[in-house]
């Protein structure tokens, strides 16, 4: 127990820094989204900025939206209190999570590393999507297990944009590599650690059930 406690704890308090950030970087020290258009070299088709920068905002309020929203139905305390909250939230996540995917639809045809990303980007949405699809269906089956499963696996996702920031990073300031080529590896090196991590976990979780149960 006090380990599920102080994983929800790690999660709560990454999950409310990153927010923070977000908000603070995109709508109040670079609202024109400067830094992050620079790096956008041989774009295929033209950019219209004030129309990008309306559906970027709307992606980044939705992302927290849904990173707040995951946050808060993981909580015991939370779903012990209020279920009908826990329902409503849920919801909430989930239009959130949709809301996401349809704003990244539009910019992953301007993604920075060309068509490549932007097929990273799409494949990476539809994972996300059918995946929280899935937990979905499984609440309504009344297969609670498997929904928190899903819902771990989808929840994973919010997090796409640290982690391509941060296999950037590595890949461009470790390795030499172009701006543009860290990007596009980072998109797809995401998608596989999005993937792996919560599985991990999930499986984890299992696990220590099936041990908590054997006598």
């Amino acid at each position: 127990m006090m380990k599920r406690k102080t994983l929800y704890a790690l999660l709560a308090c990454i999950s409310i820094l990153f927010i923070l950030y977000a908000l603070v970087k995109n709508y109040m020290i670079d609202p024109g989204a400067e830094a992050f258009l620079s790096h956008k070299t041989g774009l295929k088709r033209e950019l219209h900025l004030p129309a990008w920068l309306i559906v970027m905002r709307v992606h980044v309020a939705f992302a927290c939206l849904a990173m707040a929203a995951g946050l808060l139905n993981f909580s015991n305390r939370v779903f012990e209190k209020s279920r009908k909250f826990h329902r409503i939230n849920g919801y909430v996540y989930f239009a959130s999570v949709l809301l996401v995917v349809l704003t990244s639809g539009y910019m992953a045809p301007y993604a920075t590393g060309g068509k490549i990303s932007s097929m990273g980007f799409n494949a990476l949405n539809m994972i996300w999507l059918l995946i929280s699809i899935t937990a979905l269906v499984q609440i309504k089956k009344k297969r609670i297990d498997r929904h928190r499963n899903w819902m771990i696996r989808s929840y994973a996702f919010c997090f796409t944009n640290l982690f391509i920031h941060l296999v950037t990073s590595l890949v461009h300031q470790g390795f030499g590599a172009t701006y543009a080529i860290s990007y596009t590896v980072s998109v797809y090196a995401s998608i596989v650690l999005l993937l792996l991590i919560p599985e991990f976990i999930v499986r984890r979780i299992v696990k220590s059930r099936d041990i908590a149960v054997t006598p």
